[in-house]
């Protein structure tokens, strides 16, 4: 048998990979695989097994990690010189429950959202929106849950639903200590923050720091998840005492609320000093508001304290300003005399005695008595414009007084810098000026301690978390004017209580120098005044021989009584006759 073959064409040959080439591509393969694999399960462990406290705790927002990573907010304390401690806590930090879900632990959602809602009174779409984020490990439904609300969730026993603890601001004097610590809110990226008042100014020595973790890092600015975590803890905010009596602020703002009614007014403010130090005692202002609800607050210009805010024209009760600058230069005294017509001419403009009449010879100490706007015109005239301008400012007022408070304004003394006597003249008596009641109670402080401005003050002082204390020192910002003329002066001013226009602000046993104030209120538009307004006032101070307070009371817009000696003259000395006993003063005279 013949066979044929078919003979070979080497160079049409399919080529073959060597079997060396192969095997070593395949291992290769093989161990990127196995490497790919170890790097996950690597990540899986340290996420669920060395990392799962961690996260367990960032997911449900327990105590544990964010303990140590948020501080505590530092607490401000009164004096309260009858408790045992001599402080009393004013601004607290009170845990309160928080309702949250795991969402992917959560079988029924329909049924949970029905739940949930009803018992913490939420919209229940919203809550079936927050469950229906199935990747989500945590999701909070509620805060500041009351504890009977609590209680009833946590008899459902629903998986998925769980229990926290959170830390809000308490104020357990509620409206009385309002403006004084404001409150803390959030900003827009819901951080709390301090808002108006000490909690606002000092926010940052209450905060404190927030802690932080410190851990390794890829080039791409990731977290690697096998490398050490090191916590470093936050460190808490400072605690702070105020200079504010408990008592006293309490006996303050009540009287003010109940003079309030009475004399059926808009608001007011009460502001009381050590004229020796310049220490805050007590101050409130109406209207007031809880900072424990301040969401509920409707106008916001209820946070703005009437003390450090409302500068207005203060009237009469600046005549003893006027009176201190001259007595200061030698250019009158108690005794000096003028004729009072009952009117003066300057230019255009005839400016009369707030009760129409001409008193004849008149002493200065009898234009304080009787508060006659002829008689500081008299006084501003022998001074000087140039002069009363520099005492004016020299008393601290166009400036703020510098309290450690927020929104403190300056008010306004640019009129006394215009051309013409009757900027002066009227400035003279209170009018075309505006000024805060703290800058006036200040300025009244100097006539009461010997002639110094003292800066007023609130912060007793601030204890750090490692107990360090930082006292705030009396700070004397000028002397203005002399020993001698703030004696006499304080002495004409005994005169308006014992036979003038204050007689109602008296103490029996005891020589209390004040001055009345009723103020005519600038018409919001236009120019004028508003004919159907007033603002009465009334400043002093007691024992007259060693000042232990000096305060202003203001009374806004009363709708009962026309003038300050009948509204703001007797709640002066409704508070000054229990400061007088409260401090423990012995009469001076027989009552």
């Amino acid at each position: 048998m013949n066979h044929y073959v078919r003979p070979i064409n080497r160079n049409n040959r399919p080529r073959r990979a060597s079997s060396g080439l192969v095997d070593r591509r395949f291992r290769f393969f093989q161990i990127v695989v196995l490497l790919t694999f170890i790097l996950v399960g690597l990540r899986l462990f340290v996420l669920q097994v060395m990392s799962h406290d961690f996260y367990s705790a960032l997911a449900s927002n327990q105590h544990g990690i964010f303990a140590e990573l948020f501080p505590k907010r530092g607490t401000i304390y009164l004096r309260d010189p009858r408790s045992l401690s001599g402080t009393f806590p004013v601004a607290v930090n009170k845990d309160y429950t928080l309702v949250y879900a795991v969402p992917r632990d959560i079988e029924n959602p329909e049924m949970v959202a029905s739940q949930v809602s009803e018992i913490l009174g939420l919209d229940e779409s919203l809550v079936k929106e927050k469950l229906a984020h199935q990747d989500d490990p945590y999701e909070p439904l509620a805060r500041r849950v009351s504890d009977e609300q609590s209680d009833q969730l946590k008899a459902l026993e629903i998986n998925g639903i769980g229990f926290g603890s959170e830390s809000y601001r308490f104020y357990p004097e509620k409206e009385y200590l309002s403006h004084v610590l404001g409150f803390v809110g959030s900003d827009e990226q819901g951080t709390r923050v301090g808002r108006y008042g000490i909690e606002g100014y000092w926010n940052s020595e209450l905060s404190g720091k927030p802690g932080y973790l410190e851990t390794e890092r890829d080039p791409l600015g990731r977290w690697i998840g096998a490398a050490d975590r090191q916590l470093v803890p936050a460190q808490d905010g400072s605690d702070i005492v105020l200079t504010i009596d408990r008592s006293i602020q309490y006996v303050a703002c009540d009287r003010l609320k109940k003079a309030i009614v009475q004399y059926n007014a808009e608001g007011g403010a009460v502001v009381i000093l050590n004229p020796n130090t310049g220490a805050v005692l007590a101050m409130c202002g109406l209207p007031d508001f809880d900072p424990n609800d301040f969401s509920e607050v409707i106008n916001a210009s209820a946070f703005n304290n009437p003390v450090i805010f409302e500068a207005y024209e203060p009237g009469s009760i600046f005549k003893p300003i006027t009176m201190a600058a001259a007595v200061d230069a030698d250019k009158v005294g108690p005794n000096t005399t003028y004729e009072d017509t009952g009117q003066v001419q300057i230019g255009p403009y005839t400016i009369r005695n707030s009760d129409g009449k001409a008193n004849g010879v008149q002493t200065m100490t009898q234009v304080l008595e009787k508060s006659l706007n002829t008689g500081t015109i008299f006084a501003v005239r022998e001074l000087g414009t140039e002069s009363f301008f520099e005492y004016v400012r020299g008393f601290g007022f166009g400036t703020k007084a510098g309290i450690e408070l927020e929104t403190e304004v300056e008010g306004n003394i640019s009129s006394l810098e215009k051309k013409g006597d009757i900027w002066s003249a009227t400035a003279s008596y209170g009018q075309g000026i505006t000024a805060t009641p703290l800058q006036l109670v200040t300025a009244i402080s100097a006539i009461a301690n010997g002639g110094k401005l003292m800066k007023p003050y609130l912060i007793d002082r601030i204890v750090s978390t490692d107990g360090r204390e930082t006292v705030i020192e009396p700070t004397v910002v000028r002397q203005i004017i002399s020993k001698r003329a703030s004696t006499l002066v304080g002495g004409m001013m005994v005169r308006v209580i014992e036979d003038g226009h204050g007689k109602r602000a008296g103490v029996p046993g005891y020589w209390v120098a004040g001055k009345t104030g009723t103020a005519q209120v600038a018409k919001k538009e236009g120019g004028g005044y508003d004919e159907q307004a007033s603002i009465g006032s009334f400043v002093g101070f007691a024992p007259v021989d060693d000042p232990k307070f000096v305060m202003l009371v203001k009374i806004d817009r009363p709708k009962d009584v026309q003038w300050a000696e009948s509204s703001a003259a007797p709640l002066f000395g409704e508070i000054a006759d229990f400061l007088l006993n409260y401090m423990q003063i012995p009469p001076s005279r027989p009552k």
